[in-house]
């Protein structure tokens, strides 16, 4: 018999601060996972990319320091990747937990269905698609630009790169520099050779046993002070060359010109959203430019479309089958998820080119994956007894058996 509430102000009150409990506990359930993965995943993205800049910057000669700037500049390239797996993976996993612990059931029992349960993932998922949208629409282009002119500083020096040492170095068209030996970060030099001309014809030979580059007022010269050497100087007008023993000699050096990165827009990736829509309606621009703007237009608005998706695919895969503790949902989830990227490039590709109409490539696919995850959802949430992933787990179940079948250690404790 249901005991009747006395006081309907304070039965309100209470509903309410259970609901919001549920929604604390939720939160906290999906906030530790979601946080860890993208942490994670950002972390692989960064040290995959790290080896090869430093080999990059390494190869063109240039200061450390600038592979954290580069990296940087990455970053909001792997959120927009690492965001949408971060959701998935922190939401299955509090389903998870909250149905391997049976509070699930104790949940479903008092009346909290699979709705209700879902209104904190929601939260999580409309705040994190528009952080993404920000994100891929707005910072990634930008960071995307400023990656590539720091790039374009690496190959032509401008970024202050380091001369390399044992080689010949050329400082514009009239100074060759050699360097043997380099130490304390370049700011102690031994083994100098530096060839100069002047534009009157006339040139300058300079060995020396230290160095050191010093700074000037003018940005266009630089200092490079030498110690214990040997100056030879002739040309033209100079019958006889001159020599000079020094214990210090300031040599001037002017610093190579270097021509200004191009404007940012040279590639889709550096095009904010309303720029590629822009692009993608003018009709005074090439068919080309229009379907790949287009297609990198749809191509964000769709991988941002998939997040208010992936609660739904969370809940459906993240509740095992009843007396099953396997974490095959999550193996499932992590493929359907990257499968569907892969699918969506390839859906980027194809309108780029123009063999199909761009709107078409994405959201077709689109569509079908969301046919598919609310089928998913409705079988677990509505239909009694449902379970999309049963199948899964009864054919991996007999994949298990046929592979400890014929292992070798099997068949010899059988044959025993």
């Amino acid at each position: 018999m249901r005991r009747r509430c006395i006081a309907p102000v304070f039965c309100i009150k209470a509903a309410l601060f259970r609901m919001t409990s549920i929604d604390r506990y939720m939160a906290r359930l999906i906030a530790v996972p979601l946080l860890s993965t993208l942490t994670i995943s950002a972390m692989l993205l960064v040290l995959d990319r790290m080896q090869r800049l430093f080999s990059f910057v390494a190869t063109e000669g240039g200061p450390i320091s600038v592979v954290w700037r580069m990296l940087a500049n990455l970053l909001p390239e792997y959120l927009g990747l690492g965001i949408p797996i971060g959701l998935l993976l922190g939401v299955l996993l509090a389903f998870r937990r909250l149905a391997t612990t049976s509070e699930l059931d104790v949940l479903r029992a008092v009346g909290i269905g699979y709705g209700r349960l879902l209104r904190v993932p929601y939260m999580f998922a409309i705040a994190l698609a528009m952080l993404n949208l920000a994100i891929v629409g707005f910072v990634q282009p930008y960071a995307r630009y400023a990656y590539e002119g720091l790039r374009y500083e690496l190959r032509t020096g401008a970024l202050g790169a380091s001369i390399k040492v044992g080689e010949f170095a050329h400082l514009g068209d009239r100074m060759t520099m050699r360097i043997e030996q380099s130490r304390d970060q370049g700011r102690s030099l031994s083994g100098i050779f530096v060839n100069a001309r002047a534009k009157d014809g006339s040139w300058l030979a300079v060995t020396a046993k230290s160095g050191q580059f010093m700074a000037t007022d003018d940005p266009d010269t630089i200092i490079f002070r030498l110690s214990q050497g040997q100056l030879i100087h002739s040309g033209p007008g100079i019958a006889t060359p001159r020599v000079l023993t020094f214990d210090s000699h300031d040599l001037p050096i002017d610093l190579p010109k270097f021509g200004n990165f191009r404007m940012r827009g040279g590639a889709n990736l550096e095009l904010t959203i309303p720029e590629l829509a822009r692009i993608g309606g003018d009709r005074s621009a090439s068919a080309d430019a229009r379907d790949t703007s287009k297609a990198a237009l749809h191509f964000r608005l769709v991988e941002v479309a998939t997040m208010f998706l992936l609660p739904m695919l969370a809940l459906a895969l993240g509740v095992p089958p009843k007396r099953s503790s396997s974490a095959l949902g999550v193996f499932l989830s992590i493929v359907i998820i990257v499968t569907y990227h892969k699918i969506n490039e390839y859906a980027q590709g194809v309108g780029s080119l123009g063999i199909v109409d761009p709107v078409i490539a994405l959201w077709v696919p689109f569509v079908a994956f969301a046919a598919l995850v609310i089928w998913m959802y409705r079988t677990i949430a509505y239909v009694p007894g449902g379970q999309p992933i049963a199948v899964f787990e009864r054919g991996f179940a007999r994949l298990g058996k046929l592979l400890a079948a014929l292992l070798p250690g099997r068949r010899s404790r059988s044959a025993a």
